[in-house]
């Protein structure tokens, strides 16, 4: 029996349940094992180690929230298919990195960011913006996030307490993940984006971070 394809509607709708499952439920994964479940417990984390620890895994538990918004938004408005079924795989990928940072949050007794559901909506207009505008463009900035994020990773498992080593296993998976999603939008044609574009996207990206850490 031939499936029926999805309308432009019917995406949206599926649109919005992805989004309510990425900001207040359990997001679909790729079921991969949780990086660093197989190593032994943490040695003691001082009261300012576990506090860093944390923030940053906040920050990048709202970071991808965002990617996933990023995604979904470019999905809708890709207009070849190849280059919208490349963003729902790496939409799904992104997922088992908001699933990561969350159980790691709570093994650290923290919380997500409260502005999670605004950093959605931001970052899922971008995306479907992008992707109504082209979709070379929309790759385009799928790398330039990609090499943001591979920034921002470097720059935790820097400031990261080298005793956390569960966090900094999930960081370093990340790391890795981010930086294939990143070749894979260069290798399916996204164009460099203009100047002015990447500082605004490294301004925005500054923000965020300064803000989930705390909140």
């Amino acid at each position: 029996m031939k499936l029926r394809q999805l309308s432009f509607s019917d995406r949206v709708i599926v649109e919005l349940d992805k989004a309510i499952t990425t900001v207040v439920g359990q997001p679909e994964t790729t079921q991969r094992q949780v990086p660093g479940s197989e190593l032994i417990e943490d040695s003691a984390l001082t009261s300012v180690e576990q506090r860093q620890s944390a923030g940053l895994m906040r920050v990048n538990h709202s970071g991808e929230v965002s990617a996933q918004a990023l995604y979904q938004g470019q999905a809708l408005t890709a207009k070849l298919p190849e280059v919208r079924q490349a963003m729902e795989q790496a939409a799904l990928e992104e997922n088992d990195h908001l699933v990561w940072c969350e159980d790691r949050l709570k093994s650290l007794s923290s919380h997500r960011s409260v502005l999670n559901p605004f950093w959605y909506i931001s970052s899922f207009a971008i995306g479907a913006v992008a992707g109504k505008i082209g979709d070379k463009w929309s790759l385009g900035f799928v790398a330039e996030t990609e090499k943001q994020v591979v920034k921002h990773l470097d720059e935790h498992l820097e400031k990261i307490s080298s005793h956390d080593v569960k966090s900094r296993a999930v960081l370093e998976q990340m790391r890795d993940d981010e930086l294939h999603h990143r070749t894979t939008a260069l290798n399916a044609g996204g164009a460099e984006l203009p100047t002015p574009v990447k500082i605004l996207m490294a301004i925005t990206s500054k923000v965020m971070t300064k803000t989930s850490y705390w909140i």
